[in-house]
């Protein structure tokens, strides 16, 4: 591994978390590709940007517990951590919402985040007291004069709860930067939930945005002092 400072993205094999891989590479950064199942698209995002990949469930304490003795143990100080991982999107009303649904995206949303991010503070960033935390929520949540995403029920309770844990890091850590952005609808295998009929409408209102205009606010949210 090069002197390069490095940069963990959990869910870094997905479109967001390859095309912000992709983009901390070209800032001069070296990206941990975070990945749960997708071993060979981490291994190639990891090539291509001079990174390496690192096995990480945020539904597996274990799995979590490695991967912070692997980036602790690693060459090269970690500047942040962006949390890019997400399951797939179930679509249902609110009194539908299948509780294995929830637990899903509160687990890799909230409770694995949690913990990543509680080990990565005492390991890697309390030492330099510095460090920068990004966490992707989404504008299915509500802006300023429009009420939350209908449908999306577990997804936008989890993101809420990622919005917690981030203002919660944010004052016990006030040394460590903590930013998030909220994308809207992205080009990305997520929009599959979707019928195309809807989507094809959505799009008349509004462009889509790509993984990697997402990407490009990241980056600034993390050259932001």
């Amino acid at each position: 591994m090069s002197g390069r400072e490095r940069f963990l993205v959990s869910g870094g094999a997905g479109g967001i978390g390859a095309a912000t891989c992709e983009a901390l590479a070209a800032a001069g950064y070296s990206p941990v590709v975070g990945y749960h199942r997708a071993a060979a698209v981490a291994e190639a995002v990891a090539a291509r940007t001079g990174g390496r990949a690192l096995a990480l469930d945020l539904a597996a304490d274990d799995s979590i517990d490695r991967a912070l003795a692997e980036l602790a143990g690693a060459e090269g100080r970690l500047a942040g951590a962006v949390l890019a991982g997400s399951p797939p999107l179930t679509l249902a009303p609110f009194g539908k919402i299948a509780a294995a649904d929830l637990q899903a995206q509160l687990q890799v949303n909230v409770l694995g985040p949690q913990r990543l991010l509680a080990g990565l503070v005492r390991q890697c960033w309390r030492p330099y007291k510095d460090g920068v935390v990004i966490g992707i929520l989404s504008r299915a949540m509500g802006e300023a004069g429009s009420g939350a995403a209908s449908g999306m029920g577990a997804y936008v309770i989890a993101k809420y709860g990622m919005a917690g844990l981030l203002a919660v890091l944010a004052a016990d850590y006030p040394w460590l930067r903590v930013r998030s952005v909220r994308p809207g609808y992205t080009e990305t295998p997520m929009l599959a939930a979707f019928d195309e009929r809807f989507l094809a409408q959505q799009r008349e209102k509004t462009p889509f945005q790509t993984p990697q205009d997402v990407a490009a606010q990241i980056l600034t949210e993390i050259n932001r002092q």
